[in-house]
């Protein structure tokens, strides 16, 4: 548990300054796709991992190995296929012999996922028992391996990565997977002039890499003042009434009756009104409102509310049911 810390305006000031000096650097190496910056600055300073969605082509690799490089932090990649083990991401025992006792002992090998920042590339390609071998590390922030728990550096932010128009050959993440992820974000197609941008950087000298703009000890400072940011009891307990009315049998909403299979759990109000916090001091508010939450709504419970047969066949976006329950909603 985050100890209460006592901030004084000038640090508070000299934080929200390295959160838009960090995403003016990454904005030097990513054309246009401002909403997802700040997406992904938000998911990262709220302390959740995100899952991103969208067609080949469109950076999303590019996007979180820039987050890397803007913050310093270690950056490992891991592209998941169908006969990619659990091993290959957490890490394994080898044995190993003294050479002067001759004696054999197993060292714990560490995989890829210690690191500070992992792209989970494709993540749905894996069977689920390699995509649950990150149940525990996104959660606990550690890895137990043969009763043994190891820690993970700090800070740690898993990034995933989905292809959502080629389902042949994957193994969809169940509701247990998806709900560790405190954000969905959806990467679409650029504009005419940012793909002109886009084409002429990348054939000519290519694009450069994103220069630091603050260390880890920062982040971790955020990540601390983002806890801090103040919110009204009234706007907790309308967060909580929008997650409750995704659930079918609690709502009174008629979108989400006809529409929905099954709701959002109690994890994503927490997330809601982290990601709501976060968004305020991304904008240099110390304190969230309505808005913040509105803003926040459809990227953290996306992922979490599934509809059901009727909707699919009737082409009913997930967007549309929430904007719905937005709608019908009050605060009060």
């Amino acid at each position: 548990m985050m100890e209460a810390v006592a901030w004084n305006e000038n640090d508070v000031a000299e934080l929200t300054r390295k959160v838009g000096a960090l995403k003016a650097s990454m904005g030097k190496v990513i054309i246009g796709q401002e909403s997802v910056l700040d997406s992904l600055i938000i998911c990262l300073l709220a302390g959740g991992h995100a899952l991103v969605e969208g067609v080949p082509g469109l950076g999303k690799t590019l996007l979180v190995k820039s987050l890397a490089q803007a913050t310093g932090m270690h950056f490992n990649r891991v592209q998941f296929t169908p006969d990619l083990m659990p091993s290959d991401i957490v890490g394994t025992e080898i044995l190993e012999e003294d050479h002067a006792t001759r004696q054999r002992v197993f060292r714990f090998q560490q995989g890829p996922v210690f690191t500070q920042v992992l792209l989970a590339d494709e993540i749905n390609r894996a069977p689920p028992k390699t995509q649950s071998a990150l149940l525990e590390a996104m959660q606990e922030r550690a890895v137990t391996f043969a009763g043994q728990t190891h820690q993970l550096p700090k800070p740690f932010f898993v990034l995933a990565t989905q292809n959502p128009i080629e389902q042949s050959g994957t193994y969809p993440l169940p509701e247990a997977q998806l709900d560790r992820f405190l954000l969905r974000i959806d990467v679409v197609y650029p504009t005419e002039d940012e793909e002109v941008r886009m084409v002429s950087a990348t054939t000519h000298a290519g694009l450069r890499d994103a220069e630091q703009a603050m260390d880890t000890e920062t982040l971790l400072r955020l990540q601390r003042l983002v806890r801090d940011i103040e919110i009204g009891e009234h706007l907790v307990r309308y967060a909580t009434r929008l997650v409750r009315a995704t659930r079918p049998s609690e709502t009174t909403v008629a979108a989400v009756r006809k529409h929905v299979g099954w709701g959002a759990g109690p994890r994503a109000g927490q997330a809601l009104v982290l990601a709501s916090k976060a968004r305020a001091l991304m904008q240099g508010r110390l304190a969230a409102t309505r808005e913040d939450i509105g803003a926040m709504l459809l990227p953290v419970l996306a992922h979490r509310v599934l509809r059901n047969f009727e909707a699919e066949a009737d082409g009913i976006a997930i967007a549309d049911i929430l904007q719905a329950l937005h709608n019908e909603i009050p605060v009060a």
